[in-house]
């Protein structure tokens, strides 16, 4: 729902990635004890033409430093009820065989766990909590594509995007402001999130990446389900916050809205599903 207010100054592409084997070795901090490097590890650099997406998000390299960011983060359980320490222990025991999986296209993510946040207006927020291994494989997955795709979005897009943040949208407001045009036009894409179409965000990523392996597993955690009280629930559509990839795949679809805001010449601001378009006067506003 759109609404206008009047605001013063004051307030005011593509490319091949090496191939390469993550096994045992594939995490190697406190969490899980040093192994010796395997020799059919491989390496993790780019090469062009040499292999895909899929392969260059589990190469060694790309999971330790996937498996270095989630660690960091923290954050609880999944619904398969086990830590850091205990994933840590299941890859260890188990990473050639979904390794495999992975990419022969059968591995199947666990469903999110769901945790409500109260917000501010005593609504809430739904979050979907990924176990720690597909917080693993999700980061992982977000490290290969984030480069690729991010270029892509709009200049005014500043929300969960590297080098920006939300400062970065105040100051574009207020340059919009202070050019003359105070009139707000409030654009918040109410429970975004929980809309989100499956087939209108794959056919978006189709358009930005070939490889199939990527897409297949993308959907397969669109597809995943959520776990609530101990009972598992299909989710036909909807991308619920709280695993690495969502804010990137909420910004896909969102593209679509930042490029027909730009086509029609406005001034705006977007951070994440709040958006902002800024003009000269209320006759403009409500046009």
């Amino acid at each position: 729902m759109s609404k206008a207010k009047r605001q013063m100054p004051e307030q005011s592409g593509r490319v091949g990635v090496a191939h390469g084997e993550a096994v045992r070795d594939l995490i190697s901090d406190e969490a899980c004890d040093p192994l010796a490097e395997h020799p059919d590890t491989g390496s993790a650099k780019s090469k062009a033409g040499t292999g895909g997406l899929l392969e260059g998000a589990l190469t060694r390299e790309n999971l330790q430093a996937a498996w270095k960011r989630v660690k960091a983060n923290k954050g609880a359980a999944g619904a398969d009820g086990l830590d850091i320490e205990q994933t840590a222990k299941t890859i260890r025991n188990h990473w050639p065989q979904i390794r495999q999986q992975l990419l022969a296209g059968t591995y199947r993510p666990s469903p999110v766990r769901r945790v409500m946040i109260p917000k501010p207006d005593r609504s809430q927020r739904e979050l979907g909590i990924p176990t720690v291994l597909d917080r693993l494989i999700q980061q992982a997955l977000l490290q290969v594509l984030q480069p690729l795709i991010d270029p892509t979005f709009s200049k005014n897009s500043h929300g969960f995007r590297p080098g920006r943040r939300a400062h970065d949208a105040v100051k574009a407001a207020r340059k919009y402001v202070q050019s003359g045009k105070r009139v707000v036009v409030d654009v918040d894409l109410e429970k975004f999130f929980d809309r989100v179409n499956h087939d209108i965000l794959i056919d978006r990523l189709r358009k930005r990446i070939e490889d199939a392996g990527v897409i297949r597993l993308i959907r397969a955690y669109l597809n995943a389900g959520i776990m609530d009280g101990g009972v598992v629930m299909e989710r036909e559509k909807g991308t619920p916050q709280g695993g690495p990839l969502s804010p990137l795949l909420a910004n896909v679809l969102l593209d679509d809205v930042d490029k027909v805001l730009e086509a029609r010449g406005y001034s705006f601001a977007r951070y994440a599903d709040d958006c902002n378009v800024y003009v000269g006067s209320r006759r403009l506003a409500s046009g």
